[in-house]
Order: C-alpha cells, then sequence, then structure tokens
C-alpha cells in the first residue's frame, strides 16, 4: 500500500514538474498543424491548419484554418477559426497548408484546397485585419493542377514577390504587385528537382529521384535564399537547399530536423522567422495527448545560424523556448485564451459577438501563463466571467500548480454562459516576475466560461 502511495504521488510529482518545463506543442486546446509564422508590428502572427478532434475515414480531417499571436514567444493568443474551406465557394474542402503575409496596407493569405470539381487549387483570400474578415479576393483560384499544395509566399528587396509550391513536383510563379495575379509572360515555372539541388533519395528513388516531398519554405536572409521543406518520404525529415537568387539554381543543404520517431506524426512541415534577433524554426508533431499522423501539433524551436549561414542540425525537445523575449503587463487586460501551457480546456467564440473565451473548465484544469511582470506589486484580481452556476473558482499560484495561494476568486453566477461580468477578489502581495498558474476548482463539469482577466495596482 505504501508503495502504490508512494508511486501515485511521484506520478503527481512528474506532472508538476512537466507542468512547469514543457513548452511544446505551443497549443494544447487544438490539434495545430502546417505552421505559418509572419511577423508584423512587432508581434508573431501564426497561422495554422487544424486537424479535428474526430477523424473521418483514417485521413486528414481539416475544415478550416486558425491564427495564435505573441509578443514574447511563449504566450500565445488564440483568436479562433478565422477562414473555412467554405470561403472559397469553388471550393469541396480539405483546408490544407497556407501562408499568409502583408502588402499596401492588407493581408493575402494563400491556401490550398481541393475544388467541387475535382483536383488541387490554391486560393487567396485578402483582409485588411491578420485575425479576421478574410474574403476570397478573385472568387477562383489562383492556381489549379494536380499536387498544387503547400504554397509559400515571400517578397524580395526590390518588391518582386514569389509563390512557391508543390507535390511531388516543386513550382514558383512571380506574383504581380496586386498579389493576387501573376506574371504570365513568365508563367508557371517547375524546378528542376536535381541531386545537386535536393540530394538523392534513398526511398523509391524511382518515384522520387530528389529528397524534396513537399511543403516548402521560402525566405531570405543577408543575400542568401533559402527552401526549408519536408523530405525523403514518409516518415518525412525537414532539410533545406540554398541560392544565390531568388529562383535558384538550388544547392542542397543538409537536414535541418531528423524524423521525429517518437512523437507520432509521420509528415512534419517547417515555418521560419526572425524575432527581436533570435532565430525559430516552427514545425509540428503528435505529441499532445491522442495525438499522431493525423492529430498534429505545432511545436517552436530557437536556433542559430552557423557563421557560413548553413542551418545547423537542430532537435525537436519538449522544453521549446525557455526565454521570453518581452514580459507580460497584467495590469492591462489580458485574453483568458493567452496561454502559454493549459491542461483540459478549450476555446470557444461567442456566435454573435465573436469574441474567443476559454470553455470546457473543469475541476483541476490550469492555464499558465509565462513571465508575468508584477511589478512593485497588486492588491485585486478581476476576472471577465459567465456561468449559470456559482460552484466554480480561481485558485492563483505562482511559479507552479502548487506554488504560493496569490488569491482565490469564488466565481458567482450571470445566469447565462454567455452573460459576461467583472468579478473581483483580493490578492496576497507579489512582487516581480513570476509564472503565474490559473487553477480552475470546483463541483462538476463545465464550471464557467472565462473571457480576460488583469490585476489592480
Amino acid at each position: 500500500m505504501q508503495k502504490k502511495i508512494f508511486g501515485i504521488s511521484l506520478f503527481i510529482g512528474l506532472l508538476s514538474v512537466l507542468a512547469g518545463f514543457a513548452q511544446n506543442p505551443i497549443v494544447q486546446t487544438y490539434y495545430t498543424a502546417d505552421p505559418a509564422p509572419m511577423v508584423h508590428n512587432g508581434t508573431v502572427y501564426l497561422y495554422t491548419s487544424h486537424d479535428e478532434d474526430v477523424t473521418v475515414k483514417n485521413f486528414f480531417t481539416m475544415n478550416d484554418w486558425r491564427c495564435y499571436s505573441s509578443k514574447d514567444m511563449v504566450n500565445w493568443t488564440d483568436h479562433g477559426a478565422i477562414l473555412s474551406y467554405k470561403a472559397f465557394n469553388w471550393s469541396r474542402g480539405d483546408a490544407w497548408a497556407g501562408q499568409c503575409i502583408f502588402r499596401n496596407g492588407k493581408f493575402y493569405y494563400y491556401l490550398p484546397v481541393n475544388q467541387k470539381n475535382g483536383g488541387n487549387a490554391i486560393g487567396v483570400a485578402v483582409s485588411d485585419s491578420p485575425t479576421a474578415g478574410f474574403k476570397d479576393a478573385i472568387g477562383k483560384p489562383l492556381l489549379s493542377g494536380f499536387g498544387y499544395i503547400d504554397p509559400s509566399v515571400f517578397i524580395d528587396d526590390d518588391g518582386q514577390a514569389y509563390l512557391y509550391w508543390g507535390n511531388p513536383q516543386l513550382y514558383y510563379v512571380k506574383l504581380n504587385k496586386d498579389m493576387i495575379s501573376y506574371d504570365e509572360k513568365v508563367g508557371i515555372v517547375k524546378v528542376p528537382l536535381t541531386r545537386q539541388g535536393f540530394s538523392a533519395r534513398k526511398k523509391d528513388p524511382e518515384k522520387r529521384p530528389s529528397e524534396y516531398e513537399e511543403g516548402p519554405w521560402f525566405f531570405k536572409r543577408k543575400s542568401k535564399y533559402y527552401l526549408i521543406y519536408p523530405a525523403g518520404g514518409v516518415p518525412e525529415h525537414l532539410a533545406y537547399s540554398t541560392s544565390n537568387g531568388p529562383t535558384g539554381p538550388w544547392i542542397y543543404g543538409d537536414t535541418i530536423m531528423k524524423v521525429i520517431e517518437d512523437r507520432g506524426a509521420f509528415t512534419n512541415h517547417p515555418g521560419y522567422i526572425d524575432f527581436k534577433g533570435q532565430s525559430y524554426l516552427f514545425y509540428h508533431d503528435g505529441s499532445l495527448p491522442g495525438g499522431g499522423g493525423f492529430k498534429r501539433s505545432v511545436c517552436i524551436e530557437p536556433f542559430s545560424f552557423n557563421p557560413d549561414g548553413s542551418i545547423p542540425r537542430i532537435n525537436h525537445t519538449q522544453s521549446g523556448v525557455l526565454k521570453s523575449v518581452s514580459n507580460l503587463d497584467p495590469f492591462s487586460r489580458v485574453e483568458a485564451e493567452t496561454i502559454a501551457w493549459s491542461e483540459g480546456v478549450k476555446t470557444d467564440q461567442d456566435s454573435l459577438t465573436g469574441t474567443i473565451f476559454v470553455s470546457n473548465i473543469d475541476h483541476g484544469d490550469y492555464i499558465k501563463i509565462r513571465s508575468v511582470d508584477f511589478g512593485k506589486g497588486a492588491t485585486k484580481f478581476e476576472a471577465t466571467v459567465a456561468s449559470l452556476s456559482s460552484k466554480g473558482n480561481i485558485e492563483l499560484r505562482a511559479d507552479s500548480l502548487n506554488g504560493k495561494l496569490l488569491g482565490n476568486l469564488e466565481v458567482k453566477s450571470t445566469k447565462n454562459a454567455q452573460n459576461w461580468k467583472a468579478q473581483l477578489c483580493k490578492i496576497n502581495q507579489i512582487t516581480g516576475i513570476h509564472d503565474l498558474y490559473l487553477v480552475f476548482k470546483g463541483e462538476g463539469n463545465n464550471l464557467f466560461n472565462f473571457d480576460s482577466w488583469r490585476f489592480i495596482r
């Protein structure tokens, strides 16, 4: 009996340790894949595809695209499902990997779908906002053909924009300045997948001679152009090639990330940004509970280029981004769906107002927020919540699930699950920078919905 109790205590202790150090996958409320990060005005916007919780016909079940944002690379705010394949009335489904870019005051989102009459196609949606309002820009596919998936867009220093895409082949076009058409004089260019440019495949070389598989990510660093991509067939690893020009010729570099054999997904998909002086590789695995090849999750690893511009071998980790690039201000309104790590909860959207909020809150669930700067201290905590009952509580703890108890907010009924009310509690003194844990307690399930919070000096 003592051994059993000791074993349970050890297991709980391990969970607490993991909660303290895990950062990957960066989204725990949904299965997300195919990360496409974009830096705009000091914020990272992360666009992802979305693997549904229920897989249909043992294949990718993907109906919409989601967006998350961060100013510190550790806390990510959920903006919900910002676009569905139904936004393209010529599409019948399969919302796969896309990429968004800003130009001329608008955001252009290039997205692959399947057409109603069959076949792959790439559409383009446009919006004035990075997180909402995307509409089909041209009412038809921008590009259509076999294997026309996984578009990657880039604007060069001279203003010329390029769109790369394709599986099993690799193509590009030169986009016009309107970003919704391409230079038809140059047309669609098929990139030679040579041994020199993309190495030689070891598995089934007769079918596909090169290592290139799909999912290109195109960018420029200093004077060198890079393509990073899933390679080698299933299960995929990540590799890269470089060029002195935006259209090649390409020279194969090396493997960036080995096959993630112990993390569940047989695909991978890269994204890259440099943010506040640090380079980051985005990718996906299948490591969330219930995850796998059709239920993937986005991860991030910081890295540094080698002095010659080559990319080092990057290991996949659970810790991910260890250091935030800025601290979170708890005295301004913080969306409840701003999360570094969570257990149990989901997010949902108010059908009338579009408000994103935290839902599915049960006893023992929690949200962790990293690098919260309390400054010289706070006296009260305010949460905007909606609840049918008065059976829920929010425990405020510092630095760990069982850390210093700062306060306890007893959530009172608002008589409606989306009737939002601000509720207050006093807190114990805390100063300086800490991780904050919002630990949910109560009787029953779906204790309340949670929209936002702030501390009061």
